[in-house]
């Protein structure tokens, strides 16, 4: 099963989820908040290292030094 994701103005957005029901489709719909927290988890695991930063570094760095 895949998944798309559409980011269109509400007539468009009605317009599209309609569609898709007919086709047999389920749509979910997403308000602007839910989709920022989507692309910035999509960013951050395309960016992810998979190395391990200790507390204490993480801390001098918040601090500054």
């Amino acid at each position: 099963m895949g998944a798309i994701i559409i980011k269109a103005d509400k007539k468009s957005n009605k317009i599209l989820a309609d569609l898709a029901k007919k086709l047999g489709g389920n749509v979910i719909a997403l308000d602007d908040d839910q989709y920022e927290d989507f692309e910035l988890g999509s960013l951050m695991d395309s960016v992810k290292t998979g190395n391990i930063v200790s507390r204490d570094s993480i801390m001098l760095k918040l601090k500054g030094k």
